[in-house]
């Protein structure tokens, strides 16, 4: 009797592995894992509850071997050669067009295959909630849950492959993070106090999990370091069970974050031992524990950890069971068992990836946002000028002796190489310019002992190039700032070099929103490049001489200054009278809105046309807009539509995005774009959480950016 209870209660865990539409594939990994199961010893289960658990010889159970791969793959312990560093996740989301994401991570995936991986840690879908203080910023692609869903489907459907190529050998699977809510914190701080309302949570961070796991069907979700509402993450049923599995319906498998099953004891103090805190991740659906290094003084999923627990309560062994399924249904789904571990050929790899190091460079030149060009100054005219300075701290980076340039930003593999700004620029002039470079300060430095260097190589040139901005040594994970002022004397740099008098372009290479004032002020023109990949300088020296022309729009608002914090478009209605709602010492509107971004030629679109002025609440219908080019330059531009419920049960922000399209036109020619309104722009969440289509009038924005004046307003009639 015991064993049929056994054998039920497996089969049951099993099929909630699999899909509601069975097919006949997942009934067959089911049984096929039902009966591994059946055979397996605790000490094995256990063992495969652990990341990167080596292959048990015994039963022909296979190695899962992990790896990031956000921009890229990183092996994080590993060396094996060179692999393709892309555009860092904020530039990515900056090209505002999905299929470039959805491309880069098909290219990772083949070179995760390559090296043996076939489980990566990404992508990141944490929507930034406009402090840019938390050095994560440039991991996400931005502070709206629409663009960051959009582009979080993309990546994932590169990375896992779709229909039936999804998980095949040419693709590998995606860990979607950090669930939920992870920059919601209080300071800034990585991992930091979070502390919000479940509309909150439901409005901002939940969208992009939704669409990861309903639309993109991810493989894998690994929660937050923090908690929610006083309950940490990894413990959290509420999360992990009704809301991702029973809501959602995800069937993968879920990771812990770095050491996080632990750190319920040593960083949340709710449990008292490891073994405790083992059963409380375990219970809350937590299949994976994650402890890079596999330090067994960190690890909860471990043997000596949990035997005994197990022994003294066998009931707990349906938790390791169905942790253990989980983790071998994905190993079945990802062809492991069918296929021998290649031994992997290093000159093989790096020789396939020229295509994919191209790629890099395309998407670079996609990114780009131009946050200021005063009397077109951009681009450079080569014929014109003798002389060019190459100025500033980050123009220039050596090849490392160890790990990986600087200027890639964080979770970075080491490239074959990595084009800087200068390189980039005397690579472009062919000797046709003498190019004068000075690094004018160190990054990292308060020394102006390079000054008299720099202010030399700009007067003595025609027009200077300025490279400021941060790098993974003041930006990224763990390192989160307390001012998001130019690091070091940066600032001053800046100054020097404008009081030459000498026409300057400021390139812009970092990975959060700054403070930068002074330059938006005092200089005319501003690249905003963020990290751009192995191939940066050569986009750069594109732009700068008008082989490109930049289209990207930024993701994240740009604050004024620290008081600023959180900035972000998503306001909802302030009390405005009085003095009250406003800064009464400052311009309460960010420096540079989200969605913003210029361009070396001008558009111009026209009025917007609703194909219907009224639908019912059940019904849908489009909205349509002309985008004219009307400069002498082929330009790309970004239409965006926000919209808003009028009058609703609830508060509401005053706008949100819920549609855009990236177009390219020639001179003088015309594009109509369109976009959809039905349930999923339209529905608000009632008072109830429940996402309803409320009666009543919508107003539907179309512009080039989330600023107001920049938007065309109609209205929408919902009955």
């Amino acid at each position: 009797m015991k064993k049929t209870l056994l054998i039920l209660s497996i089969t049951s865990i099993m099929l909630s592995c699999v899909s509601e539409k069975n097919t006949s594939k997942d009934v067959e990994v089911a049984k096929k894992v039902e009966s591994l199961i059946s055979k397996m010893t605790l000490d094995e289960k256990i063992a495969e509850m652990m990341q990167d658990t080596p292959a048990n010889e015994r039963l022909g159970i296979p190695y899962m071997k992990y790896g990031e791969a956000l921009h890229g793959l990183w092996l994080v312990l590993d060396y094996y050669g060179n692999t393709t560093v892309y555009p860092q996740a904020i530039a990515c989301g900056s090209t505002w067009e999905p299929k470039l994401v959805k491309k880069m991570a098909s290219q990772t995936a083949l070179e995760a295959r390559s090296l043996g991986v076939t489980h990566c840690y990404s992508p990141n879908l944490d929507v930034i909630s406009g402090d840019p203080r938390y050095g994560r910023v440039e991991e996400s692609y931005g502070e709206d849950p629409y663009l960051v869903s959009r582009m979080g489907v993309a990546f994932i459907e590169g990375l896992q492959g779709t229909g039936d190529e999804q998980f095949d050998e040419n693709h590998v699977m995606a860990t979607a993070k950090h669930f939920i809510g992870y920059p919601e914190n209080r300071r800034g701080i990585n991992g930091g106090f979070s502390d919000m309302s479940e509309r909150r949570l439901r409005e901002v961070y939940l969208p992009p999990f939704e669409a990861a796991v309903k639309e993109a069907k991810v493989g894998s979700v690994m929660p937050g370091h923090q908690d929610f509402n006083g309950v940490p993450n990894h413990m959290n049923t509420w999360l992990l069970k009704d809301i991702l599995r029973d809501e959602l319906g995800f069937n993968g498998f879920i990771v812990s974050d770095n050491n996080d099953i632990a750190r319920l004891e040593t960083m949340h103090f709710i449990s008292e031992s490891r073994a405790e805190s083992a059963i409380l991740g375990l219970k809350a659906g937590v299949d994976m524990d994650l402890v890079i290094g596999k330090s067994v003084d960190l690890s909860s999923y471990h043997a000596n950890v949990l035997k005994d627990t197990i022994a003294q309560n066998p009931k707990l062994m349906d938790y390791i069971d169905q942790a253990t399924s989980r983790i071998l249904t994905a190993k079945y789904k990802l062809g492991l068992f069918d296929t021998e571990p290649k031994e992997i050929d290093i000159e093989t790899v790096n020789a396939g990836k020229k295509e994919h190091q191209d790629f890099s460079y395309e998407m670079a030149k996609k990114a780009m946002v131009l946050l200021k060009n005063k009397n077109n100054l951009l681009p450079l005219d080569m014929n014109n000028i003798k002389s060019l300075a190459v100025i500033g701290p980050n123009a220039h980076e050596e090849q490392p002796e160890k790990g990986t340039y600087s200027l890639l930003g964080g979770y970075s593999g080491l490239p074959p190489y990595y084009t800087s700004v200068l390189e980039g620029i005397t690579n472009k002039t062919k000797g046709k310019v003498k190019i004068n470079y000075a690094q004018g300060c160190p990054l990292l430095s308060n020394s102006k002992e390079g000054f008299s260097k720099a202010i030399h190589a700009a007067n003595k040139s025609d027009a200077v190039v300025l490279v400021v901005g941060g790098s993974r040594k003041t930006g990224g994970e763990g390192v989160d700032r307390s001012s998001l002022d130019l690091y070091g004397v940066q600032n001053e740099l800046v100054e020097a070099i404008h009081n030459t008098g000498k026409p300057i372009i400021v390139v812009l290479i970092n990975g959060r929103p700054l403070t930068i004032n002074y330059i938006a002020e005092n200089i005319p023109s501003i690249l905003e490049t963020w990290y751009l990949g192995m191939r940066s300088g050569d986009a750069i020296a594109d732009a700068i001489f008008g082989d490109t022309n930049p289209g990207g729009k930024l993701t994240v608002s740009f604050p004024r200054n620290i008081g600023h914090v959180p900035v972000t478009y998503l306001e909802r209605p302030d009390f405005i009278g009085s003095g009250k709602g406003l800064y009464r010492d400052t311009d309460k509107s960010p420096l540079y809105p989200f969605g913003f971004g210029l361009s070396y030629t001008t558009f111009e679109y026209s009025v917007p046309k609703l194909k219907n002025t009224s639908i019912h609440t059940d019904g849908s219908t489009t909205i349509s807009v002309d985008v004219t080019n009307t400069g002498e330059r082929e330009g790309d531009e970004v239409i965006q539509m926000y919209v808003r419920d009028d009058y609703a049960s609830v508060g509401r922000y005053l706008k949100m995005l819920k549609g855009f399209e990236r177009v390219s036109l020639k001179p003088g020619e015309t594009k109509t774009v369109s976009f959809k309104l039905g349930f999923d722009e339209l529905n608000i969440l009632n008072q109830d959480m429940k996402k309803v289509v409320e009666p009543g009038t919508f107003t539907i924005s179309i512009g080039n950016s989330s600023e107001e004046k920049q938007l065309q307003k109609t209205k929408l009639n919902v009955k």
